[in-house]
């Protein structure tokens, strides 16, 4: 069983132009460093549509006088106060589920606006509001954070961390950040350059603020903090870079690191930090720290306060490829783990590690729900977690012994995980180290960062599904490049091996699942025109929430999964909502926003609403009767310059180019060149674009919008063809369209 003692791992033990081609599914998870991005910088404060009449808003003094007490004792009794959402997932267990009952089955068809709040950014929206007796405390792209009057969206203050635009380009997957942490009359939060900074909750002034990182790589921070035994937990990404994944624990009060612990081992001709990673050391081979190793802590936590034990979920080896990672094989512990620490201390206690010698990015930074549930007829205080790769763990949370796993989306790459050893049986379809292979899931998963929830009234986990696959292939020639993506894969001839491989691609959709973690069995399911959507919120009125790329926001039986409303926002979403109350009136409040990853490299292109329509980051509160109107959202104009330039560049250099693309644009402007509606699509690029591409990709002139000069991995001819590829991308794409329209 792979939840084994830490000092003594058990061996052997598992303790679109072509809008739904093969164009916009493969590199699922590839997303990164803004090329040509005219990435949106942070914003000023932006104008809540605002109801009139309404009392006076809350002064500082007031909500510092209410946030004052929100601590451990207030959240495990969260249930005593249904009308606040006071930590990430509610409560400590991550269960994103709403005592909540005003809204129901019977009336829900009554919902309208209530108000919008406009980011005035478009980019990925991902985060979870806080609130606290009326006040909604939100963070939006670039680690800015508002606090609203969670009755009217009024802006009570605003923090602009003023988070480097440059620093982008270490984002591998937009400048998301997923919410704020609030404790004892502060806010928490972690900026996309890896700074953690705590707030005066009733003014928005930093109190204090901690560097979490080396600074000479490139970490990112994205998760929300958490915060137990008054100490605020966070983690980072930057595994596709090359750094070396941990958790630390900073002192609520004073911002003092208290621990800190590495999810993967180090230079082994080094002291290690604990018996845990010399035990780990041992399953890893090659020089595996020179690369990082990955195993970032990016994103889930939970904490049971009856056991003391908190957990962790980690993520993918840097490189993706065990067999160039860590020649030889091994598990390489703790990547794609569960970790289960001391929240005093951070010893580990005991861990799981749902896909050993991770070769897929399958990570298992994907939330974790702590419930009890009656298991063999009996009371059983488990764990659950739908990683990436595809299956469904039940696990005894107090010893890490596997309970159950089974598959709740199509895999591939193992037929089924042994119930003796913990381990999955692989199968030789997902190997690719020989040859390409469409693997499902793909690298973003059966399920990836966004939210599910579980319904203690109906038993069932809601799973935002992923049904994708993915073509992968290794780069025998793969080197490390500082700066860049680094997954061991062959994304030079990408373009040629899709080709190839094009008819055997699985078929690609996305679901909302209700799932039965005792039977381990689906009980219903909604299809997605889109792959990737929204979180979920499941209420007691009987009722779960789940926005989608598509840009709608609907609310479905939640035993039946029958859809009872819908409202269309022309904004895709893929943040999860919460529901509050004020003044005895029930509210549901999701953020809307296309990107993230998975997205701005190309997925659900001609499918997303940002495909269609401009992406303006709102966040929209929804109540009874109410009758506020949605924003008008303009259509986009996209249009392919006429003429093209001709750069005299022989025919040669655009395939040249493509490589060069694929390797160090796809991430952000997507492959083939096809962007999702996040980052600028070039084939529509500007004649201002197209006249000043060498000075945007050497020379930096936009680094101001997030697109840093790149002039460390490119050379001026290597730009020049790229801008061929582009060109000729543009110059496929106006035919295919005459084709279509002629």
């Amino acid at each position: 069983m792979r939840c084994g003692s830490v000092a003594l791992p058990r061996p052997g033990g598992n303790a679109k132009v072509a809008p739904r081609s093969f164009v916009g599914l493969l590199l699922a998870s590839l997303s990164g460093p803004c090329l040509l991005a005219g990435c949106d910088a942070p914003t000023p404060s932006a104008a809540p549509a605002l109801a009139s009449a309404e009392p006076a808003a809350p002064t500082a003094d007031a909500i510092r006088a209410i946030t004052m007490n929100v601590d451990a004792a207030r959240i495990r009794a969260a249930d005593a106060e249904p009308g606040n959402w006071l930590a990430h997932g509610r409560r400590y267990d991550e269960q994103r589920f709403s005592p909540l009952a005003q809204i129901d089955r019977s009336n829900v068809a009554k919902l309208g606006l209530a108000w919008s709040f406009d980011t005035e950014v478009g980019r990925g929206h991902e985060a979870t509001p806080i609130v606290v007796d009326g006040v909604l405390f939100v963070s939006l792209p670039w680690s800015v954070v508002k606090a609203l009057d969670a009755r009217t969206g009024a802006v009570l203050w605003s923090f602009d961390p003023k988070v480097p635009p440059a620093w982008a380009r270490n984002a591998c997957c937009d400048v998301v950040n997923r919410g704020v942490a609030v404790w004892k009359g502060r806010v928490y939060v972690g900026t996309l350059d890896g700074r953690l900074v705590a707030l005066d909750a009733g003014t928005g002034a930093v109190v204090w603020e901690q560097n979490t990182i080396d600074r000479d790589k490139p970490y990112t921070i994205t998760g929300a903090p958490r915060v137990v035994k008054d100490k605020v937990l966070i983690g980072n990404g930057g595994a596709e870079y090359g750094v070396r994944g941990y958790v630390t624990a900073y002192d609520a009060a004073t911002g003092a690191q208290v621990w800190r612990f590495y999810t993967v081992p180090g230079d082994p001709s080094q002291p290690f930090e604990n018996p845990a990673l010399e035990a780990a050391a041992k399953t890893w081979h090659g020089r595996w720290w020179e690369g990082g190793g990955g195993g970032t802590a990016w994103d889930s936590m939970a904490y049971d306060p009856e056991l003391d034990l908190l957990y962790v979920g980690t993520g993918n080896g840097s490189p993706w490829s065990r067999k160039l990672r860590s020649p030889g094989g091994g598990d390489n512990l703790y990547l794609s783990s569960i970790l289960a620490l001391r929240p005093d201390t951070g010893e580990l206690v005991w861990y799981y590690q749902t896909t050993p010698g991770d070769n897929w990015d399958y990570t298992a930074v994907q939330q974790i729900i702590l419930a009890d549930l009656d298991w063999n007829g009996a009371p059983r205080k488990v764990l659950m977690q739908a990683p990436k790769n595809g299956f469904f763990y039940v696990l005894d949370r107090a010893t890490g012994e596997l309970l159950s796993a089974e598959k709740f989306v199509r895999v591939n790459w193992a037929s089924s995980v042994d119930k003796k050893t913990g381990r999955p049986v692989e199968m030789p379809e997902g190997n690719y180290d020989e040859q390409p292979r469409w693997v499902l899931p793909s690298a973003n998963g059966g399920h990836l960062w966004h939210p599910m929830s579980y319904d203690p009234e109906t038993k069932l986990v809601y799973i935002p599904v992923l049904e994708l696959s993915m073509l992968y292939a290794l780069d025998p020639a793969f080197e490390h490049v500082k700066g860049a993506w680094n997954l061991g894969l062959d994304l030079k001839n990408y373009p040629a091996l899709l080709a190839a491989h094009a008819s055997e691609m699985p078929a690609a959709w996305g679901e909302l699942k209700a799932w039965d973690p005792v039977h381990q069995k689906a009980v219903w399911s909604v299809k997605h025109p889109g792959s990737f959507n929204g979180g979920v919120l499941s209420t007691a009125g009987g009722l779960v929430f789940q926005g989608t790329s598509d840009g709608r926001f609907a609310a479905y039986a939640a035993d039946s999964g029958a859809k009872l409303w819908e409202i269309t926002t022309h904004i895709g979403i893929v943040a999860p909502p919460i529901s509050y109350s004020v003044d005895g009136k029930q509210y549901v409040s999701v953020l809307a926003g296309w990107g993230g990853g998975g997205v701005i490299e190309g997925n659900d292109a001609g499918i997303s609403a940002a495909s269609r329509y401009e992406n303006q980051g709102h966040l929209f509160t929804f109540a009874l009767g109410a009758t506020a109107k949605l924003p008008d959202v303009p259509q986009r104009k996209l249009e392919i310059v006429d003429p093209l330039p001709d750069l005299g560049l022989p025919p040669e250099a655009a395939d040249r180019g493509s490589a060069l693309f694929q390797r160090y644009c796809l991430m952000c402007h997507g492959v083939l060149a096809i962007g999702a509606g996040v980052n600028p699509d070039l084939r529509y690029a500007s004649a201002e674009t197209h006249a000043n591409f060498d000075s945007i990709v050497l020379g930096g002139v936009r680094a101001h919008k997030g697109m840093a000069s790149f002039a460390d991995l490119l050379s001026a001819d290597d730009v020049r063809s790229i801008h061929a590829y582009v060109i000729q991308r543009a110059r496929e794409t106006r035919a295919e369209n005459r084709e279509v329209h002629p």
